[in-house]
């Protein structure tokens, strides 16, 4: 498990279990800084003392190999995955250069220390000021509380209600300030991996370009860098939704905080101050703890913390409770005063102070007091809609009627569906469409509607249904799919989940889908690839009951959902699947792939990427002067991530089975810039041999390598080892298979063949000719 969210509502408790967090949260953060200022005093010793550098490179890598980053949550995405274990390749990289003496060590500081620096001193070091302002109001603000408890109730009304006034003005600031606060450090935490990786790869293509092997290098380090590059734009445009449905929780928690304060139908929490007694002549003193009523068994458990010193966690104590009395100022000189009855000390009577008039009721109202409150208990929140968006036939007719007129006026449009329309204009046309005595205008043809006003509207529709389009009761499902598993697993569940939906759920979300996916195959124009998609239509199709944080940061596996959905939508919405794993939610694995080209690389320096030497420019979209930045633009690729950097499973019966051939496919190549011919798009051959494996008999494909090309044309093969296919050019076979008309691919280390009437790529070392 990596750090816990923050959930904003948190803030207004301000438990032990928060500030404990809070403090994991900010040693994780020193932790990145110590991190980065000694990547920077390591940089600074490449450049100045390259008589030392094969010191300073095993130093550099020393440090890279060590750091993990923390996640929030209790799972990653592929790209973020791909992007935590890049600092460990970087680190096996620089290990292989350490014979390397000439490397010329030029633009480090602009590549490299620059970008590390400047994210040090902007970010982390604007979050050090914050947790220093943050620690002075949480002292002003206790200190200023216990005063007024303290005060006496025989003082005038307008003094005590001056007083209460003065603390409650520092509450809120308090809180407005933990929220800033908190909202801050989650900022930084994601922040923190594409701010720290890309100046990394920037550096290593800088390294790497005045090799004089530097075209062989780049060629060999090509498919890795063009994956980890669609990772990091991928967990940036994730993170830059995710960050925008935060900062909108925070603004509806800030306007009804009452709402959503973190309650149970079983238990009730907050902090109440403790009366205990002393032998004379010392009276008695009053310790705050923070308490946890269970109702059921009437148990109180109080736990002392100060939060002047140091957060300290006290000893846990537990009560019974027999009865609940509201105890009047003129038996006790303090105001919100409860006398507790306890159980398990006969003719022990507990005193007890609420924090203020509000939490005084809600306490009594929570243990059963005599006092009748009316209190907030639960949260009923939801949003309010102006529009009655329902899944009929008029919605049915409104939806075809749009993607009809996108497809025929707009297919091609710069940032579809990403450029939004004007609000106004919106509303009126949704609010026309969903009437049914004027909903069939045809905007196909109509010149009163433009585009992107369609488009919104389209979106606002499916936002607004009563319940998601992909349902509130499978969306735990969905969400477990996308956490885990292969991609060729994650397919079968969705394929599943897509079938227990409502029959007309399903229709609409079919439909939806393969207008998608045909938005897509046109992503050269409209700049709209699969993963944008995804961005814009995860939170519009799927969404949880509760708003949370950590609700929030599942947002990235919403998109990956909705990747799936658009990239397989034909075998998905065509048939129903035969037969399903026992729960969709949890997809069968496959077996792990073995060790990656570890071994190989030790004898050989690889080449990086800058990403500056991607093509990639930034297109200003039409309309009302939205922009796509590299960020929203396409990476040159209709596929998603979800089946580029994800690594899927080969079943091997056989310890000594080969590895297959790193690939990209031939559709999925960028366009990149000529430093040291990284702009090649072809994959490495398989290094089964380098790596000192076991090949099949000298009868294998791998031993034909050397016959001329006309030996393999045409001819049949048989399969040895069983394989899973990672894209959808690929086959999948167990040991066995014949293959038919098997000719040699122009993607080095793979034939081409034919199994069962499907045509597709084969490893060459995992099949023999026959």
């Amino acid at each position: 498990m990596g750090l816990h969210p923050l959930e904003f509502s948190e803030c207004y408790l301000d438990s032990p279990g928060f500030r404990e967090k809070i403090k994991a949260h900010e040693a994780e953060l020193d932790r990145t800084n110590r991190f980065i200022k000694e990547l920077y005093k390591d940089g600074k010793n490449l450049i100045n003392a390259t008589k030392q550098l094969g010191m300073a490179q095993r130093k550099f890598a020393q440090c890279l190999g060590e750091f993990q980053f923390e996640y929030i949550g209790d799972a990653k995405t592929d790209d973020e995955k791909c992007i935590d274990e890049s600092l460990q390749e970087f680190s096996s990289f620089l290990k292989n250069l350490e014979d390397q003496r000439e490397l010329m060590m030029r633009n480090i500081t602009e590549t490299l220390m620059k970008p590390l620096e400047k994210f040090r001193k902007d970010h982390l070091g604007t979050v050090r000021a914050e947790r220093k302002k943050f620690e002075k109001e949480t002292e002003k603000y206790y200190s200023s509380l216990e005063k007024l408890l303290n005060m006496s109730a025989k003082k005038k009304e307008p003094q005590l209600q001056e007083a209460d006034g003065q603390v409650e003005t520092m509450r809120l600031h308090f809180q407005e300030e933990s929220l800033d606060y908190v909202c801050k450090l989650q900022e930084i935490q994601e922040r923190k991996k594409f701010e720290c990786v890309e100046p990394m790869l920037a550096f290593f293509q800088t390294v790497f370009t005045f090799y004089h092997q530097g075209f062989e290098l780049a060629k060999d380090f090509d498919h890795y860098k063009r994956a980890l590059q669609i990772n990091i734009q991928n967990t940036r445009s994730r993170f830059e939704g995710a960050r925008s449905e935060v900062f909108e929780l925070m603004k509806r928690i800030r306007e009804t905080p009452q709402e959503y304060r973190q309650t149970s139908p079983i238990s009730c929490e907050g902090y109440l101050y403790v009366q205990e007694k002393r032998p004379p002549p010392f009276g008695s003193s009053w310790v705050k703890r923070y308490s946890t009523y269970v109702k059921e068994q009437k148990i109180l458990h109080m736990v002392t913390f100060d939060h002047r010193s140091g957060g300290k966690i006290g000893e846990t104590e537990s009560v019974t409770l027999k009865s609940c009395l509201r105890k009047t100022t003129d038996m006790l000189d303090r105001r919100f005063c409860l006398e507790l009855d306890i159980t398990d000390r006969p003719g022990t009577v507990l005193t007890v102070q609420a924090l203020s008039e509000d939490d005084h009721k809600f306490w009594m109202q929570a243990m059963g007091g005599k006092e009748p409150v009316g209190r907030f208990l639960g949260r009923t929140y939801s949003k309010e809609r102006g529009i009655d968006a329902q899944l009929d036939d008029v919605g049915l007719s409104f939806i075809k009627n749009s993607i009809s007129a996108i497809e025929k006026r707009g297919i091609d449009d710069q940032g579809l569906y990403r450029v939004v329309g004007v609000s106004s204009k919106v509303q009126k046309l949704l609010l026309l469409m969903i009437d049914e005595k004027s909903n069939e205008v045809d905007m196909s043809t109509s010149e009163d509607w433009d585009v992107k006003t369609i488009t919104s509207a389209l979106k606002l529709y499916l936002r607004s249904l009563p319940e998601p389009l992909m349902t509130y009761g499978l969306y735990k499902d969905f969400i477990s799919l996308a956490k885990g598993g292969s991609p060729e697993s994650r397919i079968q569940a969705v394929h599943c989940l897509v079938h227990k939906l409502p029959e007309r759920n399903r229709q609409v979300l079919g439909l939806l889908m393969k207008h998608l996916a045909n938005v897509a195959a046109h992503s050269k124009q409209n700049l709209m690839t699969v993963a944008n998609l995804g961005v814009v239509f995860g939170p519009t199709l799927m969404r949880p009951q509760e708003d949370t944080v950590a609700a929030i940061m599942d947002l990235k596996f919403q998109n990956i959902v909705v990747e799936i959905l658009i990239e397989h939508n034909e075998k998905i919405f065509a048939d129903a699947p035969e037969s399903c794993p026992i729960s969709a939610a949890a997809p069968v694995l496959s077996a792990p792939t073995r060790q990656s080209k570890k071994q190989s690389r030790q004898n050989r320096p690889l080449a990086v990427y800058n990403p500056q030497a991607l093509n990639i420019q930034s297109v200003s979209a039409v309309g009302d002067g939205s922009s796509l930045t590299t960020d929203e633009t396409s990476m040159g690729s209709n596929e998603s991530v979800s089946s580029q950097s994800s690594s899927a499973s080969v079943s091997a019966s056989a310890s000594d089975m080969p590895e297959k051939s790193d690939r990209v496919p031939l559709s999925n190549s960028l366009s990149s810039g000529s430093n040291s011919g990284a702009n090649t798009a072809g994959a490495s051959c398989s290094d089964a041999g380098a790596s000192g494996e076991s090949q099949p008999a000298s009868t294998t494909a791998a031993s034909e390598k050397e016959k001329p090309e006309e030996s393999v044309t045409s001819r049949k093969a048989k399969a040895v080892y069983p394989c899973e296919a990672e894209h959808d050019s690929e086959l999948s076979f167990q040991v066995g298979a014949i293959f038919n008309a098997v000719t040699q691919s122009r993607e080095p280390g793979w034939l081409e063949g034919e199994l069962e009437g499907k045509k597709g790529l084969i490893p060459e070392n995992y099949v023999e000719i026959l």
